[in-house]
């Protein structure tokens, strides 16, 4: 049972079967969602500050209703919000984790799926990185049941799909007009909801806070992810290819010069 609260979460109880609203005290999982999309003449660095500030608020009130929960951002920028939210919680790095690969993956399966001509279903993949126009999708384990796509397309093909996967969030917004995605961002936090409440154990890319995993520490960044009840059960370290790791390093100097305008 869930419900939208007016500071800008949903709250989930795992076993509440009451019809009446949930209080969020006591909830064991929240999903952040507040904040305000870039308008025009507005600076990146202005909608950090701007959205840090909601963002702070609203974690003050999970901290001071449920000081046990689990919390998964969605806000944007997804990787600074994380980090803003778990320095107000002072939550560990278990209960504080944010929903970004999931919702680049799905994008870059779809954009696969479609150069393929194949179902998405059978298209293995995984995007790491910042949530933004450094992401990194990991071209060396993606496969097509079980085929190296390098063996499907060719790395021109590839590159493009590549970009086009970066540029997802822009290409939704030009079709939109006003507004930007909903649908899958939504999708893929209920697969990271689903994965804790019901302890499946799934291994999905989420931005996590990193001590020394993949040699970067002190910020927010997508890995591949174990999650269950206890929330971010394991971070898991793939052998990346020497263009990866670079593309993983620049991806968190992203993130970093991102933070730098944040004033907590």
């Amino acid at each position: 049972m869930r419900q939208q609260h007016s500071w800008g979460a949903f709250a989930v109880q795992r076993y509440s079967v009451d019809p009446r609203p949930l209080s969020p005290a006591g909830s064991e999982l929240f999903i952040v969602t507040a904040g305000i999309a870039r308008k025009p003449g507005m600076s990146r660095d202005d909608l950090v500050r701007t959205n840090a500030d909601i963002v702070k608020q609203v974690s003050q009130q999970i901290k001071q209703a449920s000081p046990q929960a689990i919390v998964v951002v969605v806000s944007n920028p997804l990787d600074v919000m994380c980090w803003v939210t778990k320095e107000v919680t002072g939550f560990p790095r278990e209960r504080v984790f944010g929903m970004a690969g999931v919702l680049d993956t799905a994008r870059y399966r779809s954009f696969l799926a479609e150069a393929l001509s194949v179902s998405v279903e059978d298209i293995q993949a995984m995007v790491l990185g910042g949530h933004g126009d450094t992401m990194v999708p990991l071209i060396s384990y993606t496969t097509v049941s079980g085929i190296p796509v390098t063996q499907l397309l060719d790395r021109a093909a590839l590159d493009k799909i590549v970009d086009r996967t970066r540029n997802g969030g822009a290409e939704i917004v030009a079709f939109l007009k006003t507004g930007s995605a909903y649908y899958a961002p939504s999708a893929a936090a209920v697969q990271m909801v689903e994965s804790i409440v019901l302890d499946k154990k799934r291994i999905l890319p989420c931005a996590a806070w990193l001590e020394g995993e993949y040699g970067l520490s002190g910020i927010y960044c997508g890995v591949p992810c174990k999650l269950g009840k206890g929330g971010l059960e394991q971070i898991l370290e793939v052998q990346l290819t020497a263009d990866e790791k670079a593309a993983l390093a620049k991806s968190a100097n992203a993130v970093k010069e991102t933070m730098a305008a944040v004033q907590l």
